[in-house]
């Protein structure tokens, strides 16, 4: 029963659409219609409102990091199965038809929750690869990666599992993007689609 009101208390929470609610409240209509279609603060930047884009990934980051954070409080152990709800509730939002963003804000803040160390590697490769190859799908992917990675070699593979779960889970819906960057197509930062 525990692991249950993990599960939903992260889902809960990692399904709130901030993207989709602040590009409505500034004025850049339903961010689904734009770019890739997806909720998240990559999608956001194309709208050319770089602030924007910039409240959308700390919203999306703090709701996994409180996820993990509340339910920690309450449910012995459940931290990483609230990690689990919180990125399948921002990929998988009821709220949107089950569409939603490719978890990689909401990632590194159940990274920054579970355990800071794993959240400071995911960030550091996160913005490591952006800075040197500007492409946002495979700075994320990488991080995703990362993190189970980290949590071994940090001493905690207790963690390892569910961190891999979601790794597989940014991977499978980067998939296209695996494609575009195959074909050395994949769009970097700062362009449109």
């Amino acid at each position: 029963m525990d692991g249950l009101i993990a599960l939903a208390l992260g889902y809960l929470l990692g399904s709130i659409p901030f993207g989709l609610l602040l590009a409505k409240a500034a004025g850049k209509g339903d961010i689904r219609k734009i770019g890739s279609g997806n909720i998240g603060a990559t999608n956001v930047l194309r709208t050319g409102n770089k602030g924007l884009a910039a409240a959308v990934l700390l919203l999306d980051l703090a709701k996994g990091f409180f996820a993990v954070w509340l339910v920690a409080r309450f449910v012995p152990y459940g931290a990483p199965i609230a990690a689990m709800g919180a990125v399948i509730g921002h990929c998988f939002p009821v709220w949107l038809n089950f569409k939603g963003g490719k978890g990689v804000a909401t990632t590194a803040g159940v990274c920054f929750g579970l355990w800071w160390p794993i959240g400071v590697a995911y960030a550091v490769v996160w913005l490591g690869m952006l800075a040197i190859t500007r492409i946002s799908s495979l700075s994320g992917m990488s991080a995703a990666v990362a993190a189970p990675i980290a949590a071994a070699l940090l001493g905690r593979s207790d963690l390892s599992l569910v961190l891999a779960t979601i790794a597989i889970t940014v991977l499978w819906l980067h998939r296209e993007n695996i494609g575009r960057l195959r074909a050395g197509t994949e769009p970097k930062v700062g362009r449109k689609k």
